[in-house]
């Protein structure tokens, strides 16, 4: 057992808490729904960018490379000053939703190198312009560009040609549970002598100004000697700290409150709001604080010149102890190569730098994403809703607006989150697929996430799930048994013994969630659900969350195929517990059984008052539209919609049917049951092995849906599966009650505004969807014992075990990331300084999705999330390569 897993086990069994501090730290507080009290909810209005520096936050912090308590109430953050710019760089700056010709983007370089799970050692890069930062430029280019053209991005402004930028590395490494070290180091890669101001930011969250805080929190010089700095953190809560530091050229305390004169034309209470410090570094004039010694807000100056080609270091220290001597010095280095030394033996269990680096550095970077990317996450509806005392109460219209029937939902939580800045809020459905890389690292930590989300604070008193801040009402494809099930399995490989009661904790709370989707979105009673959008945004040729077209009613193949896939799973669980624990599960595994055939069937069958979901003609699953007439119109978009229907697959073994007599007699005669009144037979297929596959897809049926699947002209790209058909190309259109609705291939960004128009799924390529495809896939190759093959890509006569094809498709995922030839990354295709600039060479970027023909990165650059998953890949494909 390595260090880093030993000090794992030590957190879970209570002695000892590492996770206390971590990159807690959102990115972006501005611009949310939590800080929005508008009266029509024009969040990105309401607190924009240019409010952040100057106005105080209710529900969080946010910071570049930065870290928190896991009660935010003290943060450290990296600030810079080149001397150009208008403001200090404290944050992260993107457009806006309304700004962009694709929607919110941030428009910064910044990389998250490594981190362990306790987060004993971490680091990260943000790369710096020692010109002025081109916010004016970002904001005009981008807004006068169409839909139809590419982002404006940071690169594109010229701002970092010819080398001329800093790369400011940040590096934490903890001695002990409470005691941080950091380290900063300034690279110039230009080649002249530039300088540079740096103000660690030291400060604490501000509840006090909202009634929340008895107390108010306290930062103090305590003693400046010649080669170290203390100052001391006292909350009445956490408890104090000391912060140790260089030498600064100056030492500046502020209050983290609001700067009502800027903002608002009122008196400040204080000559130091928070912004003070930005406008005193900018100014040059600092008489404000003179012989202050104390506030809520704290920075040392460093003002220096960085010489061409070299760097500075800078070393602070956030400590429980008070320190003797010099704590900068004694053992620092020392500690920072230790946890390394740590980070690497831990790693070394997934990929081998020597033997594969490229591969061990992507996965470094994608765990390393994942993990920087836990957030702390704070909001309480019933207070949201009607105010602090002693504050502005919300608009009545909030009582009736936005978010305003989730009474119940109160979160504060660390949870792993899409993007802490594009997506600084989490989502339910992302979540499910982040705990699976989470898992290969740490699994305790993803079982905490999943069980999370089922608890009462969170689950509505009905069982709906929670979607996202927007809009917790949006429904999201139900994943999270499935989430359960792989992070179980991924944690009984590790450890050799399945937590089985990790496994009863969920059940029954999913019962209740699987029973609030069976009760609300099957419109007919038919086995044939809805769901609206599901998390596909664009995917339709109408919005599926709205008003139908015609007063219809929309029975989607997507949603009746994740119902099915819900059931397996859960009849998967069922199952897996009755191994120790019969009593009841085995019971229920036979309730989820009969749903899934039932729902298999209603999907299948044609009949008079039903037109089916299968078209024989085109072999492809489809929506079909309801009108009030009775008329069934078949929506003919070949896309992941229909694909979707392979997820709903499992492998029942015999060694688990055996051990399990009663469901056993059970199945047979709803099996013979179903045969006598001429039903389809899905549960008909066993192999010589006595192994049951339970499939949405009959066998014939699945044989020409893999050949769209396969096929280069359809789903079937160099760098995964898209998410709609290159046949798309010539545009699809219905007819509708006198009206036309379409759509056409987009293989990279969206030209509709549906949902916001920064998501496209009408062609790109997206993670979490391939990945499912592949554990179908594997599991359909595991029935037929390698026996059932297909041509791989279609009609270029290459027979591929059905293994094979997942394999393909794995390997093509992990191409969008990999060094061609020529050492380019598909997924940077856009721009070739990563290619050609040392510097950029080995960083990693893991977008949101990928374009559907040549695998460029688009949407949310920093989206590791679930496109983690690419982290699993790379493990399964060493693993593989070791047979």
């Amino acid at each position: 057992m390595n260090k880093e897993q030993e000090r794992l086990n030590t957190h879970y069994k209570g002695e000892k808490n590492w996770l206390k501090w971590g990159p807690y730290l959102s990115e972006r507080q501005w611009g949310t729904v939590r800080e929005d009290y508008s009266e029509h909810g024009e969040a990105w209005d309401y607190f924009p960018h240019d409010h952040a520096r100057s106005r105080v936050y209710r529900w969080g912090e946010d910071g570049i490379a930065g870290i928190t308590d896991s009660l935010n109430r003290l943060n450290f953050a990296v600030a810079l000053w080149n001397g150009k710019d208008p403001i200090i760089k404290e944050r992260l700056f993107g457009l806006t939703g309304p700004e962009g010709n694709h929607a919110e983007d941030v428009k910064e370089l910044y990389y998250y190198l490594d981190s362990t799970p306790t987060h004993t050692y971490m680091k990260h890069l943000y790369k710096y312009p020692q010109s002025a930062f081109p916010y004016e430029q970002l904001v005009h280019t981008n807004r006068h560009r169409s839909k139809h053209e590419t982002e404006f991005e940071i690169l594109d402004t010229g701002v970092f040609d010819n080398q001329k930028y800093f790369d400011v590395f940040t590096e934490y490494a903890k001695a002990d549970e409470e005691d941080i070290l950091i380290k900063i180091s300034v690279h110039n890669r230009s080649d002249t002598d530039a300088p540079i101001s740096v103000l660690p930011n030291l400060w604490f969250t501000n509840l006090w100004s909202f009634g929340l805080q008895k107390t108010k929190p306290i930062l103090e010089l305590e003693s400046t000697k010649k080669d170290f700095s203390e100052v001391k953190a006292y909350h009445s809560k956490l408890g104090t700290y000391f912060f140790y530091f260089e030498s600064p050229n100056r030492i500046l305390f502020a209050e983290n409150e609001t700067n009502t004169e800027r903002l608002f034309g009122q008196p400040n209470g204080t000559d130091r709001p928070k912004d003070a410090i930005n406008d005193a570094v900018v100014s040059g004039d600092y008489s404000k604080f003179e012989g202050i010694t104390q506030g809520t807000k704290f920075s040392p100056l460093y003002e220096t010149i960085v010489p061409a080609g070299k760097s500075v270091v800078f070393k602070f220290r956030l400590t429980k102890t008070k320190a003797k001597t010099n704590p900068l010095k004694t053992s620092f280095d020392n500690i920072f190569k230790e946890r390394l030394q740590d980070a690497d033996a831990f790693y070394t269990e997934f990929s081998n730098p020597e033997t594969h680096p490229d591969l061990a550095n992507i996965q470094r970077q994608a765990f390393a994403g994942m993990l920087w990317s836990k957030q702390y996450y704070y909001i309480d509806i019933p207070q949201w809703l009607n105010g602090d005392p002693g504050q502005m109460p919300p608009p009545e219209s909030r009582k009736t607006g936005r978010n305003s029937d989730w009474k119940t939902l109160n979160n504060q939580d660390i949870i792993s989150m899409p993007d802490k800045w594009e997506y600084p809020w989490y989502a339910a459905w992302d979540l499910a697929f982040h705990c699976v890389p989470l898992a290969m690292v740490d699994a305790n930590f993803a079982k905490e996430q999943l069980v999370l989300f089922l608890r009462e604070w969170y689950m509505k008193p009905n069982g709906q799930l929670p979607a996202y801040e927007w809009a917790f009402g949006d429904v999201n494809p139900p994943v999270h048994a499935w989430g359960c099930l792989e992070v179980y399995r991924i944690d009984k490989e590790k450890t050799g013994k399945g937590d089985v009661n990790f496994l009863k904790k969920v059940f029954q709370k999913l019962l209740i969630n699987f029973t609030w989707w069976v009760n609300r979105k099957d419109h007919m009673d038919n086995n044939i659900f809805e769901g609206g959008f599901l998390g596909l945004d664009n995917i339709g040729v109408f919005d599926r969350s709205s008003a139908i077209p015609g007063g219809g009613y929309l029975e989607q193949a997507d949603g009746t195929s994740w119902m099915a896939m819900y059931s397996l799973n859960m009849l998967d669980m069922a199952l897996e517990i009755a191994q120790e624990d019969p009593v009841g599960f085995e019971d229920v595994a036979t309730k989820f059984l009969e749903h899934f055939v039932y729902i298999a069937e209603a999907l299948n069958q044609r009949s008079e008052d039903w037109t089916g979901s299968w078209d024989e003609e085109d072999g492809f699953f489809y929506d079909v539209l309801g009108l009030p007439n009775g008329q069934y119109i078949p929506l003919k978009v070949r896309s992941l919609v229909g694909l979707s229907t392979l997820f709903a697959t499992l492998v029942v073994d015999k060694e688990r049917l055996e051990n399990l007599p009663d469901f056993k007699r059970r199945l047979l005669w709803f099996k013979k049951y179903q045969r006598k009144n001429a039903k389809h037979l899905v549960m008909d297929t066993f192999n010589e092995d006595g192994d049951m596959l339970l499939s949405l897809v009959p066998k014939d049926r699945l044989e020409r849906v893999l050949k769209s699947l396969l096929s280069q002209e359809e789903f079937f790209s160099p760098y995964g599966i898209r998410s709609v058909s290159k046949k798309h190309e010539t545009p699809y259109v219905v007819h509708i009650e006198g009206q036309d609705f379409g759509l056409q291939y987009e293989p990279a960004e969206s030209t509709t505004s549906l949902f916001g128009g920064n998501s496209n799924w009408r062609g790109p390529i997206w993670m979490p969807m391939n990945f499912l495809l592949i554990e179908s896939l594997k599991e359909l190759d595991k029935f037929y014992n390698g026996e059932m093959h297909v041509s791989c890509p279609t009609d270029q006569g290459n027979l591929c075990r059905l293994g094979g094809v997942a394999d393909d498709i794995s390997e093509n995922l992990i191409k969008i990331f990999e060094q061609d030839a020529q050492g380019q990354r598909p997924a940077n295709a856009l721009h070739d300084i990563y290619e050609k600039d040392p510097h950029f060479k080995e960083l990693v970027l893991f977008y949101e999705y990928f374009h559907g023909d040549n695998g460029r990165g688009v949407g949310a650059s920093h989206q590791t999330g679930w496109t983690g998953l690419v982290a699993q890949l790379i493990h399964r494909k060493l693993k593989h390569e070791k047979r």
